[in-house]
């Protein structure tokens, strides 16, 4: 398995960023996928699942201000952030469910990407 992020940047609190999670070495169009994300000096925090039919849930936190979405043709996930706040700042991370179905919240993942980087400053 292997999950490459990327889209991360820095951005003035109000903006947006897409970031795209290209995933390889397993049948992708069969398993959820994640975001989850980890603030400097805090736990990792469930932010998005999207299921292997295209239903997607958000955490509170973003919910309203982001998108999830998946191109089983590309092996590929999406988060689309919009109205970027400062707490939005994290290494977020695409992680590989163990099924096909989402487990809202949950932070365990065995398979997890190396991270992109999202800064909200100004």
């Amino acid at each position: 398995v292997q999950l490459v992020e990327s889209g991360g940047d820095l951005v003035q609190p109000g903006g947006s960023l897409r970031l795209t999670c290209a995933a390889s070495g397993f049948t992708f169009s069969n398993y959820a996928m994640n975001w989850v994300r980890q603030a400097p000096g805090k736990g990792l925090e469930w932010v998005s699942g999207i299921t292997a039919v295209g239903v997607d849930y958000y955490a509170d936190s973003v919910r309203g201000r982001s998108t999830i979405s998946r191109d089983n043709a590309k092996n590929t996930v999406y988060l689309q952030l919009n109205d970027l706040k400062t707490e939005d700042t994290a290494m977020y991370y695409c992680a590989k469910d163990q099924t096909n179905w989402v487990e809202v919240g949950s932070i365990t993942f065995p398979n997890r990407g190396q991270g992109t980087q999202v800064t909200v400053s100004s």
